[in-house]
């Protein structure tokens, strides 16, 4: 799958000031989410619009496309091409693990359990890991038509595999964002931050899932 063709036709009328302006609070409401984590790694970058906005001492990124990470993640961030579920990296390491729109693109429910686990290891004990993807209850009618969407996922389904990883589950919501870039979330800065401190608001808005998952010291 040529995944560099198909996100730059998905996103081909969407305004990359007005995604990082949205991915900067995004980020920053993550960040205080899971107490100011200082070493951070997102396993699927992408455009690196988190990586590239949270504020953290030492971030990595990973992605199957180096000509993305050239392009799009900044020079301070460490840089790892290949496949999340192969590549080498240090165990007990992370503070947070942020993966975001990434489990519904693998191959099997089997392959979700599989990348967790490895995640579960590179955490440092007390570390975090927060997981946002479609939520397919409120996203049925439209979740295929994205190209790279294979496995099917709610937030009940999402928490059993941060269990079965072996992460204890800090807060479950079912609602949390829209469910793309192609409309619904608000591009003023004041906006997208109430938006993110009314919980009430997501209710109505929300199409995807927002899980944090905790690893145990013990």
């Amino acid at each position: 799958m040529n995944y560099e063709r198909i996100y730059e036709y998905r996103f081909k009328n969407t305004d990359s000031k007005t995604k990082n302006l949205v991915w900067r609070e995004i980020a920053a409401f993550i960040h205080e989410l899971t107490n100011h984590p200082q070493t951070i790694l997102d396993p699927a970058g992408g455009m690196c619009e988190f990586i590239n906005n949270i504020n953290a001492p030492e971030k990595w990124t990973i992605d199957l496309s180096e000509a993305f990470l050239a392009q799009y993640a900044d020079k301070s961030i460490t840089k790892i091409v290949g496949n999340s579920l192969d590549v080498e990296l240090p165990d007990d390491h992370f503070d947070l693990v942020f993966v975001s729109n990434f489990l519904e693109h693998l191959k099997s429910q089997e392959q979700v359990a599989e990348f967790l686990e490895k995640m579960f290891r590179k955490v440092k004990p007390n570390g975090f890991i927060a997981v946002m993807g479609p939520n397919f209850k409120y996203t049925f009618r439209e979740y295929f038509d994205f190209a790279d969407h294979t496995v099917c996922l709610s937030e009940t389904g999402a928490a059993e595999h941060l269990v079965g990883a072996g992460f204890d589950i800090v807060s479950i919501h079912p609602r949390f964002l829209p469910l793309s870039f192609r409309g619904g979330l608000p591009v003023n800065k004041f906006l997208i931050q109430s938006y993110l401190r009314v919980p009430f608001a997501w209710r109505f808005f929300g199409k995807q899932f927002l899980l944090i998952g905790r690893k145990s010291s013990a």
